[in-house]
């Protein structure tokens, strides 16, 4: 399934407005967690602009320099964004938060922080849900992670996983908040900041490993694998599927080669035909699959 923008402009919508939220309200109480989540809300905003980039950028069609055209552009950027929760908004946190256990100081006033904390949740609590719904779409009956793992739509995930975070930040800081205020421990707010930078540092690393998967190059999974065999054997002329390759330019564009033994008695003209016949059969059954390759190799000794 290719990538929905809709969880995308969800997401910069509540993050540019709960950003700039977040950073009033870390002025008027002086909140190290308020300024680290403002930290982190701005980060999501800037990511979600360079993952609409990507996926534009990705639809592009094939020209000379690119003739596989630009699907994989989608998870540079996804790989980029990656980068940015790392190191902006999971560096800044744990600076932001070291920094106040050095130098403590109580917040003055955590009202507005709760204020901007529940319209905050709300907004990122609806956004998730809205990635979630997308992302539940793709998976079907699979289970989450496995889904994670497999999925070649590095957007949507990308959302959701910041979403998450966004949410669980949200948690962290308004018990940092609270707890501190309560307890008259300016300690603890800087806790919840360094707790938010891990957060994001854990959640920058899934996003990473999985984006720079897909920007390497992944294949299709097993059970696809085989039935393109079968397509290909299936028809009368095949021999024997003697090897194949597959790799995701996109989520929705595969390149398949395979090397196939022919029935020795075809000319080649038939052999031709036959190439297009199954290539016809694959795309019937797989239209994901806009390059596909045969090439006629000799029947394995052994086989």
């Amino acid at each position: 399934m290719a990538s929905s923008k809709t969880p995308l402009y969800t997401a910069l919508a509540a993050n540019l407005g709960i950003a700039a939220t977040k950073f009033v309200a870390a002025g008027v109480t002086g909140s190290s967690a308020m300024i680290s989540e403002g930290i982190h809300s701005l980060v999501d905003t800037l990511n979600e602009l360079l993952l609409l980039l990507g996926l534009a950028r990705s639809q592009r069609p094939p020209d000379q320099k690119r003739p596989f055209g630009y699907g994989r552009e989608q998870y540079f950027w996804s790989y980029v964004v990656a980068l940015l929760i790392f190191a902006v908004g999971g560096g800044v946190s744990l600076y932001e938060g070291i920094t106040h256990l050095q130098h403590p100081e109580l917040i003055r006033d955590p009202f507005w922080n709760y204020i901007v904390l529940g319209v905050a949740f709300a907004l990122d609590g609806y956004s998730m849900l809205t990635a979630l719904r997308a992302f539940n779409a793709q998976r079907g009956s699979q289970p989450f992670w496995a889904a994670v793992k497999d999925s070649k739509d590095s957007a949507t995930f990308t959302v959701l996983f910041e979403d998450v975070s966004d949410v669980l930040g949200l948690i962290i800081a308004f018990l940092g908040v609270f707890l501190g205020h309560t307890l008259q421990n300016p300690y603890l707010d800087g806790t919840a900041s360094i707790l938010i930078g891990l957060l994001l540092v854990m959640v920058a690393g899934v996003l990473a490993r999985e984006s720079k998967s897909l920007l390497l190059g992944e294949g299709v999974d097993a059970e696809t694998r085989y039935q393109l065999i079968s397509i290909t054997e299936a028809d009368v002329a095949v021999q024997k599927v003697v090897n194949i390759a597959t790799i995701y330019l996109g989520p929705e564009e595969i390149t398949l080669v395979q090397g196939v033994a022919f029935q020795p008695e075809l000319t080649t003209d038939e052999i031709n035909e036959t190439i297009v016949r199954v290539h016809h059969s694959i795309q019937a059954q797989f239209p994901a699959i806009k390059h596909a390759y045969i090439q006629p190799v000799a029947l394995p000794a052994s086989a």
